[in-house]
């Protein structure tokens, strides 16, 4: 959701804090500083045909692992942003919480770039592709009563991201959201209806306050309460299962590096 540009995707409209509506920011950081820009040639790269380098990959590709449960559910690591497109597609959307712009003072005059990359629109594409990768389950409660859907956090959950400490508490049904813009993003995007919230430290520090919230969100599927216990089954893991199918489907991929001609210091 967040990471050094303190992004969970691109936005529907102007940008955010000290952006104006073409992307560029207002003032305090002289003149002649560069827009999102216009992206890549040829299209945007989910039009390309995905073809999967990781044995995860080519299981979902296959349609071996048909539900994003199971990957949770074995603890597998998800390395290519292609497979929460694939489960979830349409359904996805991101926004941009902060683009970072750093300066340096250099003989030339002063210099200003953005804090992942030289261009914003690199840098969101990065903190997109991190965020997909980051996705991670998200458990849901009751406050008081069992009575219709999960509605708030389970219980008391707490996040912590450099010198910000977020706390969420349970709240009753029909209470909202109570707490600063940006935790209320994350919450309203992890589905969290009523919520109770928390916060110590240097709130100011937007990605930290972004990351301890998400923090305290991805704790609440680390365990199970008494209510949730089952007996205990354990399948086979989805690499163990297909293990002759993926033996037959195994490709090498190769990869060229170029490297300069090595020179002798003495």
């Amino acid at each position: 959701m967040a990471d050094d540009t303190g992004a969970a995707g691109r936005p529907g409209g102007p940008g955010g804090p000290g952006l104006g509506g073409r992307g560029r920011f207002r003032g305090g950081f002289g003149t002649g500083l560069p827009g999102r820009g216009h992206g890549a040639p040829g299209g945007k790269a989910e039009d390309k045909d995905w073809i999967p380098v990781t044995k995860l990959g080519r299981l979902v590709k296959d349609l071996k692992t048909k539900y994003l449960e199971e990957i949770y559910l074995f603890s597998l690591p998800m390395k290519e942003s292609e497979i929460i497109v694939f489960f979830l597609g349409a359904p996805l959307k991101d926004e941009v919480l902060k683009i970072m712009p750093v300066q340096k003072q250099t003989g030339t005059g002063q210099q200003t770039r953005f804090k992942c990359s030289k261009e914003a629109a690199t840098a969101i594409q990065g903190a997109i592709i991190l965020a997909k990768l980051s996705i991670v389950p998200v458990g849901r409660g009751f406050w008081g009563n069992k009575i219709g859907k999960p509605h708030t956090v389970p219980c008391k959950v707490t996040g912590r991201c450099g010198s910000v400490l977020v706390c969420l508490i349970p709240a009753l049904r029909g209470t909202g959201i109570v707490s600063a813009p940006v935790p209320k993003k994350l919450l309203v995007i992890s589905g969290i209806n009523d919520c109770y919230t928390s916060a110590r430290g240097c709130t100011a520090t937007l990605g930290n306050f972004a990351k301890a919230t998400f923090d305290a969100i991805s704790k609440t599927c680390s365990y199970l309460t008494p209510d949730l216990w089952k007996e205990t089954v354990f399948p086979k893991s989805p690499y163990q299962e297909f293990t002759d199918h993926l033996v037959k489907t195994h490709t090498r991929v190769s990869v060229q590096r170029t490297q300069g001609p090595a020179v002798a210091i003495t």
